[in-house]
């Protein structure tokens, strides 16, 4: 596998022993699922906590929220048996677009199959039971995870006791849809993109930086980019500032990541919708969990009217804010405080505080 050396040594792996049919009909065989979990599970298995990654991340939960881990902490390891994998159509250790098709014995490349987020879930599902978790007592991510989230919710509310989606909304907007498109253009305008049919040698590496450049654009904010850069002049590179540190975050991701795999992931974000044709509020308000939903204020990629809606609209939601300057990607960065947003949200959960809790737990025990 192309990208096998930035899968951490931590990682295994999970084989289908059955073929997984995807939401759109075909059929992936030999599905492989890489992941990486922490702690123990307990003799009753009910001490689970899944952890859903964003577009471009990896199982490595323990790396990009390094602050999170620890004894105490949000994810403590002494408490709980925490899951990350890497989701379904992504390059790092799960089938997608770069791995191998066991009926070509090639790679997948464009041949990759469309995928939805409920495909992502229902295949999680599928790792959660082989390693005999029978409840979650958190799932949580941001972004393309907090969409996961949502659906783990209404997909498996038997197993799932709390939710806590981060900076996410219950279906994708026209202007997501639209930034997200803008940056699939890119790439295909790349010469090398072919269709989706280059090269190891010849990746469409133009292409994908651009895309990475216009989401950073959307992944921080107005004041951040003033603050660290304002018109700062790189006399070295005979340009401003900002435009240098683009090309950094667009050349970092061409090392790291694949086209075709962006593509796949993008447009699966483009399809999410958890109404599925149904009355969108209706859906919404029958999510009975315990829910920490987490809105930034300066976030532009998902408003905080989004997170504000789902509060509204979930019943045993609360609401709480990550006060930043740095935008969508805050719940990367303030981590700080979305630890002790997390802790306090699950110390509730257990306690007189939060009933509704109490309630849904004892309701829905096997």
């Amino acid at each position: 596998m192309k990208y096998q050396h930035l899968i951490s040594p931590q990682t295994q792996y999970y084989h289908l022993s059955q073929p997984f049919k995807l939401e759109g009909g075909k059929v992936l065989t030999g599905v492989q699922m890489a992941y990486r979990t922490w702690g123990k599970l307990n003799s009753q298995g009910d001490n689970g906590v899944l952890i859903c990654h964003a577009l471009t991340g990896s199982a490595d939960a323990d790396v990009w929220w390094e602050d999170l881990f620890g004894s105490g902490k949000a994810f403590d390891s002494d408490r709980n048996f925490i899951v990350c994998s890497n989701i379904l159509g992504s390059c790092y250790g799960t089938t997608g677009a770069t791995s191998i098709n066991p009926q070509t014995g090639i790679a997948y490349g464009a041949s990759f199959p469309a995928i939805t987020i409920r495909d992502m879930v229902r295949l999680q599902a599928e790792l959660i039971k082989y390693l005999g978790i029978k409840s979650l007592e958190l799932v949580i991510g941001g972004s393309l995870g907090g969409m996961q989230v949502l659906e783990w919710a209404l997909l498996y509310p038997e197993i799932v006791k709390a939710i806590a989606p981060i900076a996410t909304s219950g279906r994708h907007s026209a202007w997501c849809i639209g930034l997200s498109e803008a940056q699939r253009q890119a790439i295909y305008n790349d010469p090398n993109w072919k269709d989706g049919n280059y090269t190891d040698e010849e990746p469409p590496n133009q292409g994908l930086a651009v895309a990475r450049m216009m989401a950073m654009s959307m992944y921080r904010y107005w004041e951040s980019f003033t603050e660290r850069f304002g018109r700062q002049y790189d006399d070295s590179a005979n340009q401003y500032a900002i435009a240098s540190y683009l090309q950094h975050h667009g050349q970092k991701l061409v090392e790291r990541f694949d086209a075709n795999t962006y593509i796949t992931l993008t447009k699966a974000m483009d399809s999410h919708d958890i109404a599925q044709g149904k009355d969108y509020e209706s859906v919404l308000q029958s999510i009975k969990q315990p829910a920490l939903v987490v809105a930034i204020d300066s976030d532009i990629l998902y408003p905080p009217v989004e997170q504000q809606e789902l509060a509204d609209l979930i019943p045993n939601a609360q609401l709480v804010w990550l006060k930043s300057t740095y935008g969508h990607d805050a719940f990367l960065i303030d981590t700080a405080v979305l630890n002790q947003q997390i802790i306090n949200f699950r110390q509730d959960a257990y306690t007189n505080e939060n009933p509704a809790f109490l309630i849904y737990c004892e309701f829905n025990d096997d």
